[in-house]
C-alpha cells in the first residue's frame, strides 16, 4: 500500500519552476530545478536558496527542561546560551546513533525553551524516544513539525541578500546562533547554520509566510545569482565538506566515536546528574577509539573518472578494508569523491595501494583527511 507524500508550503512555487521532485522521507522535495551542478557551483560561488521544510521541528519546555535534554542527548544542552544553537546526537543505550540534531535555546532562564531539529527521516522516532525519556521529568515535549516552513539561503552572497530584506543585526549572528526578527515582513527565527559548508542562514517561519519569504529573497538575490537549489546538489555540497548523513556515515550500529565524532559527546555536564542514555556504552566507545579503533572515516579523490557509490568496497592488496558511505562527482574538485570507513591500518593520508571496487574493477583511490572543501574565511 502506497502512502501519499507530504507537500511543503512552497510546493505550488517547485512545480511553477519546473523542479524534478522526488518522495524523500515521506515528503515531495526538489531534487534539481535546472542542473545540479550549476546549483552546487552558484551556492559556492553566489547563493541558493532552500526548501527544508521536511525538517522535524520538536520543541521542549518547562522547568526541567535542562536536565530531561541533558539526560536525553549527549551534548551538555546547559551550557547553550540563549540565542544559540549546538550540533548534537541522542544515542541509544548501547550508544548507537539514532539521529544528529541541532539544538536551539529560545527561552530565557526563568522559561526554558529548547528547538530541536531532527532529519526528516528520523523525526518521528525522535520525538517518539523523547517521549518516552520524558518519564517524570517535568517538561512537555511538543510535536511542532507543521509549525513551521524552514528556507535557506547559503553561499558567500548569502548576507548581503539577507541583510536587504532585514533590519535584524547579521554582523552580530555568530555561526551557530539564532534570534528572532523579521524578514521581508514575516516573522522569523533567523539561525546561522547550514550544511553546504558555506556560510548561510536558516530561517524558520510559518507555512502560510513561507511564499511570501521565497518570493522576497529570490527578488533580493535577483542580482547577485542567487538560484533555487535541490537537495541534489545539497548532498553534493554536504559531501565535499565533510558533513555526516544520518542512513551513511552515522548509524544505530555507530557510536559517535566510530564515526569520529566523539567531540560531540559531553561527559561533564552542568545539571543535576551526569547520567544519561548511552553513558556506560560511550564511556567504552571512547576507550576503545582512543587505544584501538577498528576503522576511520576518511575522504577518498578519484584518480580516475568513475564514481563510487554507498556500499561500494574499499580495498587494498586484494582485501576489503573499508565500505565507502556516500559518493559523487565534486564539481569543485572536478573528480569523484567519496566518504567511507576503512581499516585504521589504511586510514592515514596518501595511504598507497587504497581503491574502490567498482562493479568488480580495482579504481586507484587517493585516501585524504576531511574535508575535502573549506571555504575561505
Amino acid at each position: 500500500m502506497s502512502t501519499v507524500p507530504r507537500l511543503t508550503a512552497l510546493d505550488a512555487v517547485h512545480r511553477a519552476l519546473g523542479a524534478t521532485m522526488t518522495d524523500f522521507a515521506g515528503w515531495d522535495m526538489p531534487l534539481r530545478y535546472g542542473s545540479e551542478r550549476d546549483e552546487h557551483v552558484a551556492v559556492r560561488t553566489k547563493a541558493g536558496l532552500f526548501d527544508l521544510s521536511h525538517m522535524g521541528e520538536i520543541t521542549v519546555t518547562g522547568p526541567q527542561a535542562v536536565d530531561f535534554l541533558n539526560f536525553s542527548l549527549v551534548g551538555n544542552i546547559g551550557s547553550i546560551g540563549v540565542g544559540r544553537a549546538r550540533y548534537t546526537m541522542i544515542c541509544a543505550e548501547n550508544g548507537g546513533i539514532l539521529d544528529d540534531l541541532i539544538v536551539y535555546r529560545l527561552g530565557e532562564p526563568d522559561a526554558p525553551e529548547y528547538m530541536i531539529v531532527a532529519n526528516a527521516s528520523n523525526a518521528q522516532n525522535v520525538l517518539d524516544v523523547l517521549r518516552d525519556r520524558a518519564g517524570d521529568f517535568d517538561v512537555e515535549v511538543r510535536d511542532d513539525r507543521d509549525a513551521y516552513a524552514l528556507l535557506a539561503v547559503q553561499g558567500p552572497e548569502s548576507p548581503g541578500i539577507l541583510k536587504s530584506v532585514t533590519d535584524a543585526d547579521l554582523d552580530g549572528l555568530k555561526y551557530y546562533a539564532g534570534l528572532p526578527g523579521t524578514v521581508a515582513g514575516v516573522p522569523a527565527l533567523i539561525a546561522r547554520t547550514g550544511y553546504t559548508g558555506e556560510d548561510g542562514f536558516e530561517l524558520f517561519v510559518a507555512p502560510g509566510d513561507a511564499e511570501t519569504l521565497w518570493n522576497a529573497l529570490m527578488a533580493a538575490g535577483e542580482s547577485v545569482g542567487l538560484v533555487p537549489a535541490g537537495l541534489s546538489c545539497r548532498d553534493t555540497l554536504r559531501l565535499e565538506a565533510g558533513m555526516p548523513l544520518y542512513g551513511h556515515e552515522l548509524t544505530a550500529e555507530l557510536t559517535p566515536f566510530d564515526a569520529g565524532l566523539g567531540r560531540v559527546v559531553k561527559f561533564e555536564k552542568t545539571s543535576m546528574s551526569e547520567t544519561f542514555v548511552g553513558r556506560a556504552a560511550l564511556d567504552a566507545a571512547a576507550e576503545r577509539a582512543e587505544t584501538a579503533p577498528p576503522r576511520k572515516l576518511v575522504g577518498l579523490i578519484a584518480e580516475g573518472r568513475r564514481i563510487p557509490r554507498a556500499g561500494f568496497s574499499v580495498v587494498a592488496d586484494g582485501k576489503v578494508i573499508g565500505e565507502v558511505t556516500s559518493g559523487a562527482p565534486s564539481p569543485t574538485l572536478g573528480k569523484p569523491i567519496a566518504i567511507a570507513y576503512v581499516d585504521a591500518a589504511h586510514a592515514a593520508p596518501d595511504t598507497e595501494g587504497v581503491g574502490v571496487d567498482i562493479r568488480g574493477t580495482h579504481e586507484p583511490y587517493q585516501v585524504v583527511a576531511l574535508p575535502f572543501y573549506k571555504r575561505q574565511k
